[in-house]
């Protein structure tokens, strides 16, 4: 099986067993996730925290959020762009949202938003990761696309990108390709995973 076929029988099988957690699980998770950010010192001071709107059984960011309006600090959902690259509106509990299309709810209508330079720190959806930061996408290259500036600089730096996952989707290894950026830390609802230990 090629590299390509091998990915793609992965992100089924992750996938699939994202979706099979019971509601109870999820909720137990989003507990974990929230315990595990709470570690993270940017998690309480960034001023402009990207996330994303959980489907198809991503980890739900519903617990992390509220905090976060709370110390005043904005969060930032992502917008598909017409050249390929996401950019990033507020977005606040409550607030209208429409599916673009991929079926993902966007903001509706905002009236600013920010290029990724521009954020802090950036919540990244995935469906597998490995403890060096590699992560295993849904196969767009929005996250690479957008992100890449970040191949020329000392990381970790800003924005600092923080995979969210179940613990469940670790993997041993995953063989990065070479448009992919990595990861700087990993919260998953069990721990946060530091991807850069020898540069702190």
């Amino acid at each position: 099986m090629d590299a390509t076929a091998q990915r793609r029988e992965l992100r089924q099988h992750l996938s699939a067993q994202r979706r099979a957690l019971a509601p109870a699980q999820r909720i137990t998770a989003a507990q974990g996730l929230r315990r595990s950010l709470e570690q993270l010192p940017e998690y309480h001071t960034d001023a402009r925290v990207a996330g994303y709107w959980a489907c198809d059984g991503e980890l739900p960011l519903n617990l992390v959020i509220p905090p976060l309006a709370a110390r005043g600090q904005r969060f930032l959902l992502p917008m598909l762009g017409e050249d390929n690259q996401l950019r990033f509106a507020p977005w606040a509990a409550g607030e209208p949202v429409q599916p673009n299309r991929f079926g993902i709810p966007e903001p509706v209508a905002p009236r600013e938003w920010f290029a990724p330079f521009q954020l802090d720190l950036v919540l990244v959806p995935l469906l597998g990761f490995d403890r060096h930061g590699h992560r295993l996408g849904y196969g767009g290259g929005w996250y690479d696309r957008s992100f890449a500036f970040l191949g020329d600089q000392v990381r970790p730096t800003e924005p600092l990108l923080v995979g969210v996952a179940y613990d469940f989707q670790e993997l041993p290894v995953i063989k990065p390709e070479a448009w992919d950026v990595p990861l700087d830390f990993i919260a998953t609802d069990r721990e946060l995973i530091d991807c850069h230990p020898e540069t702190h």
